[in-house]
């Protein structure tokens, strides 16, 4: 699938791009680049030497739009990142065509942004929030790549309610969910010598609504995705995962110089993980996250905001390595329209996330992480 859908939109780019000059068809580039600098109190943080202040954590993302006509659109986005460690390398974010049928509804095929939760959809996009890190309970940086878009396509629309009802936007789709081998989510595998040989693959669909209400500036929503069953290969063995949902509630609040947004997410899922020579052992997991935060524009350059973000696995025995709470105060200035600083600092309890295994076998379940990042967009 993946080969077929990015070879057809490949082959539709050519094409328009022949027949058209790049002012004809509205070409557009824009994208940025990102500096971090990470330091913990205690442990070490997605997979730098945090403990000691680590720079390694850079970003630069760049993407590329076309609209031959007025109801297609086509776009490639690319990004290269380390992360401690990880990355050092440049992947395909997202690659899609946007055909608009009329006013209400539309569908984007290729590789293609998935519409889930509050945030997913803008993640990739660091230049227009103001947290240096998102809320980590849902929004982990280390599963961003895989989280971020499938492989398939994605129907929208929106209907207009009545008029104290507000109006309504919906997303639905369907493909291939694709999470490399380096993935966040196989962390301990690796860590132990036994992580995949090769990527998941599995079959995903699901469906959002965005439920502008009559109260202006504030929307409620929820999505849901269903994943289908799949096995990966591991070193000297296999994983299999049972079918799994992906269910979020939301809601954000925006008015003059504030914002308020909070969001829930239940990720459970039944694994069975099976190496040679070892009996067959259950990978059990049932978290359930969320956030609240809150943000407020002081001076047209300065914004600053907190969140409350918590993570507990409901499957996991009783111990710190089964939660993280994480309390966080940021701000954001805006040098000019291109140039912007951002700065958290995060009070976190527990273990459950973002500590690499390898890098720390005891970890402190009580310390600090001050994230610091400096960004130009264009």
């Amino acid at each position: 699938m993946k080969s077929i859908l990015i070879g057809a939109l490949a082959f539709g780019v050519a094409a328009c791009a022949c027949a058209q000059s790049p002012d004809d068809m509205n070409l557009q580039i824009h994208g940025y680049a990102a500096q971090g600098f990470l330091y913990t109190t205690h442990n070490d943080i997605f997979y730098a030497n945090s403990s000691d202040g680590s720079a390694a954590w850079t970003e630069a993302v760049i993407n590329v739009t076309l609209q031959p006509k007025p109801s297609l659109r086509v776009g490639v986005q690319a990004r290269y990142q380390l992360l401690g460690s990880k990355g050092n390398d440049i992947s395909l974010d997202w690659a899609a065509a946007d055909f608009t049928i009329n006013d209400d509804f539309g569908v984007r095929v290729g590789k293609v942004k998935t519409p889930w939760g509050l945030f997913n959809e803008t993640q990739d996009l660091d230049p227009i929030y103001m947290w240096a890190l998102l809320p980590q309970s849902i929004y982990d940086v280390t599963t961003r790549e895989s989280d971020l878009a499938h492989y398939g396509a994605v129907a929208y629309g929106k209907h207009n309610l009545c008029a104290q009802c507000g109006n309504a936007e919906f997303d639905l789709w369907g493909g291939e969910q694709v999470v490399p081998s380096s993935d966040g989510q196989f962390d301990d595998l690796n860590a132990s010598g036994n992580g995949p040989l090769n990527p998941l693959e599995y079959i995903t669909f699901g469906g959002a609504l965005h439920w502008k209400t009559p109260i202006d500036g504030l929307m409620l929503g929820a999505s849901d995705a269903d994943n289908r069953p799949a096995t990966v290969t591991l070193q000297g063995g296999s994983e299999w995962f049972a079918e799994w949902n992906n269910l979020s509630y939301f809601g954000q609040y925006t008015k003059n110089k504030m914002m308020f947004a909070a969001e829930w997410n239940r990720q459970a899922s039944v694994a069975a993980v099976t190496l040679t020579g070892q009996p067959v052992s259950a990978a059990n997991s049932d978290p359930r996250s969320w956030y609240a935060m809150a943000t407020y524009k002081l001076t047209s350059k300065l914004t600053a905001g907190a969140y409350d973000s918590q993570y507990t696995d409901h499957a996991a025995p009783l111990s710190t390595d089964r939660f993280t709470k994480d309390w966080t105060i940021s701000g954001r200035y805006d040098l000019n329209e291109y140039l912007y600083i951002k700065a958290d600092e995060h009070f976190i309890d527990g273990s459950a996330l973002s500590l690499d295994p390898v890098r720390n076998p005891n970890p402190t379940p009580v310390y600090r992480l001050t994230a610091l990042r400096l960004g130009v967009s264009f």
